[in-house]
């Protein structure tokens, strides 16, 4: 299955739910006004709108997701590269260390990942 897609706004939103999950509706109108700013009607619609897309569902107004923040950024970012870059995870890379700092421990942390990669490791 795959992951649906999640906008910026409702990324905000999932980041509150996450955090505090199972949570009731309510309480996340609560959460919602103080760190977004947002109206109960707003919270109440990404509610519905998020349940009909099968990232979260709402329960007896008690909201759990169906999807891990890290399926999100997975997602979002697989699409970013095969959008952007033509799904080639090289030229991604030399876009980004071409405009970033990239520090020695960053460097060994990426080429650990790369030899569990190559050793067949998952992580």
């Amino acid at each position: 299955m795959d992951t649906p897609k999640v906008f910026e706004s409702e990324y905000r939103f999932c980041l509150i739910l996450w955090e505090n999950e199972p949570v009731k509706s309510s309480k996340l109108v609560e959460l919602c006004k103080e760190q977004l700013g947002w109206k109960p009607t707003t919270t109440y619609t990404v509610i519905k709108r998020l349940s009909e897309r099968g990232v979260l569902k709402n329960e007896k107004t008690v909201v759990t997701s169906l999807v891990t923040k890290e399926q999100v950024q997975v997602a979002e970012l697989n699409e970013m590269v095969e959008k952007t870059f033509e799904g080639s995870l090289p030229a991604f890379i030399a876009a980004f260390t071409k405009h970033q700092k990239i520090s020695d421990a960053e460097i060994d942390a990426v080429q650990q990942m790369i030899d569990r990669f190559r050793k067949g490791e998952s992580k």
